[in-house]
């Protein structure tokens, strides 16, 4: 939803916001919306160049908090705190990009006012009340920037939206798009280039390099010279692979991976692959590329970065991490952790070993960004098998493998591929808490903890991608709804009995999580599955520290009617503090703004004339204090 009174309009640049724009994460948000918040904001540096920043005091912020639903309203309304509103059941991360898109200046993509040429809307079939969210403005009100008309648009309702029967609300033109309108996954394409384009973002602020080796440059990367063989640019290999990753075969003369062959030559040669010279600005990295071993065990795979200093200027190699195993038939999925502070490239060694082999070793659709790699990766083949054959309900569920968090917690998730039985053709997906060998140690009941599962997007370049995210933190106050206990308390407590494939036995806490993950329809209509495989991101962390987010101006609200007209001098920010209008002065390094309207500048070179000042009175006050003190004393005696 968007707030907007009618009088305004989001064409004019004083509704733009700076492109780094602070916030407040009120306290009366849910815990999981909170987490989930900052990873929408790693949505936006990895794909846009509009970053988020605590609110430190400027003039206009967003105040994040728990209203009735989701909205927001529509540009930068320059009143101070400007609220944006996630309510209960809106902490999907789909729906706080949308949001926020909002707050940034789009309208709702249906409201445009070309959309009667692709789009009915069905007036007689809308929830009485609900009618002004199927507005449409003109163009002299709203402006598409000259992109076409996108039905995938993350900010396009839904054909359900606001019905009052079971009747759509929304029809769409070409009927292929009913079940594609009201995607909350990710940014679509056009959103980003609709994003950029008003922002003027000529690059996005996480994001460093993607390469599928479709071009012969090979992305700027280079040949060692230390070696003695090479990578080469190859569509396939007699052992392995029959394609490359990014296209699969499907494309004529295209289709391209690297590729060093481990057939030929002796034990231990290499060969060195390195990126072309990266900047980063965060500190932390994720590179994620596919790897593909056809070759002997022996063979081994190593990533490594080469960091340039003003003390090393040509470069020092520190080893990242080894990459070995037993050769399989298919791509694999790998993420290398980075946190790497100064100019830096990515080096692929790999070295032959000491067995026979019919292949080598291949890599392709690489990408690197300055953001955090998934704890963990559950990957699951044949999946197009499992779509066919699988029933609804708990006989067509599957467990993943166990897996621990950053804090100790052993956690598991199921995947329900052909839905529960009230919710077919859906993909649900639930979090459980199990049975691990730190139980002892821990705190129990388990205490927020955020678990996030990503069904990925496989497109090769990761700015494109469209995933599936959605994310469960464990309250330590909930309870079970059959019972007193806590629903995250220690899984033999309140769990029950479940065995591994190898027949060991453990303990599963009860679930929680989604019967709607994501339709079928909408599991086809991406990169979700290829190779016949289907990669499931998984992270579990502590989000504790977001328990209190308000900054000390607790009690502070924005009434935009009582600080009108604005009583503060010098760029002060009106701020309502317990009722009564209060003024936030302007500070800068050495400098800032006081009194009850910020009528008064001080200055450090102002405090120390003061200080010096009172200094010398001091000095001379207790001078006159001894020598009076001396004279009297010589009278005396």
């Amino acid at each position: 939803l968007s707030h907007m009174q009618a009088r305004n309009s989001i064409i004019g640049d004083e509704y733009r916001w700076p492109h780094v724009i602070p916030y407040v994460l009120d306290d009366s948000l849910e815990m999981n919306a909170k987490g989930v918040i900052l990873k929408a904001f790693e949505r936006y540096r990895l794909k846009t160049c509009i970053d988020f920043k605590p609110w430190e005091g400027e003039k206009n912020y967003i105040s994040v908090f728990k209203g009735s639903g989701c909205w927001s309203f529509v540009g930068n309304r320059e009143m101070g705190l400007q609220q944006l509103s996630i309510g209960a059941n809106c902490d999907r991360i789909g729906t706080i990009q949308h949001e926020f898109l909002h707050a940034l200046g789009f309208w709702h993509e249906q409201s445009r006012s070309d959309r009667d040429d692709y789009v009915s809307i069905i007036w007689d079939r809308i929830q009485a009340g609900t009618e002004h969210n199927f507005e449409k403005y003109d163009d002299k009100t709203s402006d598409s920037l000259n992109v076409p008309y996108d039905y995938t648009s993350v900010l396009h309702y839904s054909k359900t939206a606001f019905r009052n029967g079971t009747e759509p609300t929304i029809v769409t033109k070409i009927p292929d798009f009913m079940d594609v309108i009201g995607q909350r996954m990710d940014f679509s394409d056009y959103d980003l280039q609709k994003l950029n384009r008003l922002y003027n973002c000529s690059s996005s602020l996480s994001f460093m390099d993607t390469c599928s080796f479709e071009l012969e440059n090979i992305c700027g990367m280079i040949q060692s010279s230390d070696d003695n063989s090479d990578w080469q640019r190859l569509s396939k290999v007699p052992a392995g692979p029959n394609t490359d990753h990014t296209v699969m075969g499907e494309c004529e003369e295209s289709g391209y991976f690297m590729h060093f062959n481990t057939s030929a030559g002796e034990e231990g040669n290499t060969a060195v692959l390195e990126s072309r010279i990266l900047y980063p600005k965060r500190g932390f990295q994720c590179l994620q590329f596919y790897f593909y071993n056809s070759g002997h065990e022996s063979d081994q795979l190593y990533v490594w970065v080469r960091e340039y200093t003003s003390a090393q200027p040509n470069g020092t190699l520190r080893l990242i991490e080894e990459i070995k195993g037993s050769p399989e038939s298919y791509w694999q999925l790998h993420h290398v952790s980075l946190n790497v502070s100064s100019k830096f490239r990515v080096v692929f060694q790999g070295v032959r070993g000491n067995g026979l082999s019919n292949g080598g070793l291949s890599i392709d659709d690489i990408n690197l960004s300055e953001t955090q790699c998934p704890h963990h990766v559950w990957h699951i083949r044949n999946f197009t098998h499992l779509l066919n054959t699988s029933p609804a309900g708990t006989e067509g569920k599957i467990y993943s493998p166990p897996f621990y968090s950053s804090t100790g917690y052993a956690f598991q998730v199921s995947l329900y591929v052909n839905g529960t039985a009230d919710n077919p053709f859906n993909l649900a997906m639930y979090l459980y808490l199990i049975s691990g060998a730190n139980d002892d140690q821990l705190q129990w009941p388990c205490a927020w903890q955020q678990g996030t599962v990503i069904l990925l997007d496989q497109h090769p370049d990761i700015r494109q991608r469209m995933s599936n995210q959605r994310s469960v933190t464990t309250d330590p106050l909930e309870l079970s709804d059959s019972s007193s206990n806590y629903f995250w308390d220690r899984p033999d407590k309140v769990g029950s009995i479940a065995y591994f494939s190898n027949g060991t036995a453990f303990m599963r806490g009860p679930g929680s999580g989604t019967n709607a993950f994501l339709t079928h329809q909408r599991l086809r209509s991406r990169n979700f599955i290829k190779e016949d495989s289907v990669y499931i991101l998984l992270t579990m962390e502590d989000i504790s520290h977001l328990l209190n987010t308000q900054p000390n101006v607790s009690s502070t609200v924005v009434v935009p009617e009582l600080c009108l007209n604005n009583p503060c001098e010098n760029d002060g920010v009106c701020l309502i503090v317990n009722a009564a209008p209060v003024c936030r002065c302007a500070a800068g390094d050495n400098w800032w703004y006081m009194g009850e309207r910020c009528e008064r500048k001080g200055s450090t070179q102002e405090n120390t004339v003061i200080a010096v000042a009172s200094s010398i009175t001091v000095f001379v006050v207790m001078l006159i204090v001894t020598i009076t003190t001396a004279v009297c004393l010589k009278k005396k005696y």
